[in-house]
Order: structure tokens, then sequence, then C-alpha cells
């Protein structure tokens, strides 16, 4: 004779068998949902990180930018002329004057232009 089988409510064992079925599953279901959520946010905090640090990059290259076109269009410091060039300058005009090139008005204008 083949054995009885048991007709209606499981037993003690089918039900313990299926809630650790339910409950396994249930764990591994949630362990997946939170290793994708921290890869999520790792990927997130990485991409905010690389987006900071080009940020820091374009605002350095820029920094570098303006201080190269600054420079290109600083005025060239003026130096003021030397006491001995003028008066090497006014000796070569007084030299001229008495060998007789330049005449009186000549060496005043001359002179009237260095001076001023």
């Amino acid at each position: 004779m083949p054995p009885l089988r048991r007709i209606g409510r499981p037993g003690l064992i089918g039900t313990a068998a299926r809630t650790a079925v339910i409950a396994g599953t249930a764990s591994a279901t949630a362990g997946a949902v939170n290793r994708r959520q921290a890869g999520k946010q790792q990927a997130a905090a990485e991409q905010q990180a690389w987006e900071a640090q080009q940020q820091q990059l374009a605002m350095q290259e820029a920094a570098r930018q303006a201080a190269a076109e600054q420079a290109a269009y600083a005025p060239a410091p003026v130096a003021a002329p030397a006491q001995d060039d003028l008066t090497a300058k006014l000796t070569q005009l007084a030299q001229l004057h008495a060998q007789g090139i330049l005449d009186d008005a000549e060496f005043a204008a001359a002179k009237a232009k260095l001076l001023s």
C-alpha cells in the first residue's frame, strides 16, 4: 500500500521550510538592493570628486591664462632718461655750437627741447 498523503494544511516541517525559503529570498533581495545602492552612492561620490578636480584644474588654467594676458598687455616700464645721458647730449650740442655747425638760435632751440 502506498504511503498516505496528507491533505489540507501543511505540517510543521512544511511550514518551517516555506518560512525559511521566504526569509532567505527576502534576505538575498535586501542584500542585493543594499549593494546596488551602495554602489550607486560610491559612483556618485567618485563622480563628484572627479568633477571637483576638473573644476579646480579649469580654475587654475584660467588663472594662468589671465596672468599671461595681464603680463602681455602690461606696459613696459618706462626708464627715465639718465642724468648722464642728458649731460652728454648737452655737451655734444655745446661742441656743435662751438664748432660753428649750430648757430645761436639752433643751439637754443635744441637745448630747450632737451631740457623740456
